[in-house]
């Protein structure tokens, strides 16, 4: 199956690059790709989590550094599509994302038992998956089977950058900011620089 990637701003730059970033989302698309093929043909009887009704899927990241004031159209980090009928998802798997930033817990909750948070134009399904502090939204299969995926990827995700970042600081040795020159980020300097300027 085709896996398309892409990421909308890279908050890990001090590990890697643009395209590095995207050989990650590809490599982790080509691992759910496999998943979904084999969910999408296992016979009914051996399916532990049932048979994918379709081979494709839509992921969305939001990126799990970004303020809580920041639109969630600018704290969505990256999008996975897999299949030729996954973008035609991404939409909803972009409105489970951005419901569960806004709600602080899975989306399919709010959808299955709290409805009164989910205004007009919300999406009517859940779920979304949180790995210590990353979402994702997927979308295209059941609603289990897409929190399962979304959980596997956010997974293979965490996992991939704490290793890149481990790496990077027996590489750079010790210091104290996220960058090759060790000094405050543009952020860090604004929040007292009414101050210090």
């Amino acid at each position: 199956m085709r896996v398309r990637v892409g990421h909308h701003h890279n908050p890990y730059r001090y590990l890697l690059a643009d395209d590095e970033l995207d050989a990650l989302l590809l490599d982790l698309g080509l691992r759910r790709a496999a998943s979904i093929w084999a969910g999408h043909e296992a016979a009914a009887e051996s399916a532990s989590r049932g048979v994918y009704g379709r081979p494709c899927m839509a992921f969305v990241l939001m990126d799990p550094t970004a303020e809580t004031w920041v639109p969630d159209e600018r704290a969505v980090m990256a999008v996975v599509v897999v299949g030729d009928e996954g973008a035609r998802f991404l939409p909803n798997a972009a409105a489970k994302a951005a419901g569960h930033r806004r709600l602080g817990r899975n989306y399919g909750e709010a959808v299955l038992v709290d409805t009164h948070l989910c205004g007009t134009g919300h999406f009517r399904h859940g779920h979304s998956a949180e790995v210590r502090g990353l979402i994702v939204g997927s979308s295209a299969q059941t609603t289990d089977q897409d929190l399962f995926e979304a959980g596997a990827l956010a997974t293979d995700f965490v996992d991939a950058i704490t290793e890149r970042h481990h790496i990077w600081q027996v590489k750079t040795g010790p210091g104290d900011w996220l960058n090759s020159e060790d000094v405050p980020g543009e952020e860090q300097r604004a929040l007292v620089s009414w101050f210090l300027g």
